[in-house]
């Protein structure tokens, strides 16, 4: 199955990835998780240290060049179906993506970087047989840019408030236009009474993460997110998520 995770910036969607990739490597799943996030973070999230953390893909200029092209007439359908093992990571039985996005890519490039991006993630996504998740840059960069519409479903997070949700719901609509049906919501530090404004539309809300001592303790020292106390816990939010996801 083949996920992507979207949402407004600081609200929890590189966790929520990290710890996706955790309960399912631990469930004898082959993971992959593709950082398409400026911040790059997710894998800071599984525990590697910022030296350990690869290159983002849209700042390798050689390699764009090599398979895209420059200048006016560049490749839009580059050969890649041998990136993903010379470029992954392996992290806790994971196998790590970095690709970052446009914004990250430098000016005077990002034609042939964009060229790249989409064709190594439809690569991922169409061809690939694993388990896949991707960290998706904030807001709606990449459903402006189509990069995931051939994705098994869509995980929308949100925090309690107002532009967190507004976020979650232009998330929602444009991944409906392109024609992205399959759609959760997860809520992050939302109290257990909480309902969003009728006047927001969402996906269906499928779990809550509470709000964790533990995770506010650790990101204090360290930005990894797993090895919690409450594992079983953020477990449950997992499987919550993916059976939805399954209907």
């Amino acid at each position: 199955m083949k996920l992507a995770i979207a949402g407004k910036g600081g609200v929890g969607k590189t966790t929520l990835a990290a710890w996706l990739g955790d309960y399912l490597i631990r469930q004898n799943k082959e993971v992959w998780l593709i950082d398409a996030d400026t911040a790059i973070s997710l894998g800071p999230a599984l525990g590697l240290s910022l030296e350990e953390v690869p290159i983002p893909l849209v700042n390798n200029k050689k390699l764009i060049q090599e398979r895209v092209g420059t200048g006016v007439y560049i490749n839009l359908n580059p050969e890649v179906d041998d990136l993903p093992q010379k470029l992954a990571k392996d992290v806790r039985g994971m196998k790590l993506l970095v690709m970052g996005t446009i914004a990250g890519a430098g000016s005077g490039c990002g034609c042939a970087a964009n060229a790249m991006l989409k064709a190594l993630l439809a690569y991922m996504i169409l061809r690939s047989s694993q388990w896949l998740i991707v960290d998706l840059e904030a807001g709606v960069e990449h459903l402006g840019r189509g990069t995931i519409t051939s994705v098994d479903g869509l995980i929308v997070i949100s925090e309690p408030s107002i532009r967190g949700l507004q976020t979650a719901s232009n998330i929602s609509r444009l991944a409906r236009d392109l024609g992205l049906k399959k759609q959760v919501m997860v809520l992050n530090r939302a109290s257990e009474d909480f309902v969003p404004p009728k006047d927001i539309a969402l996906p269906p809300i499928v779990a809550n993460i509470p709000y964790l001592k533990s995770l506010e303790q650790r990101q204090q020292t360290s930005p990894c997110v797993l090895d919690l106390p409450e594992r079983e816990d953020i477990d449950e939010i997992c499987i919550k998520v993916l059976d939805a996801l399954k209907k």
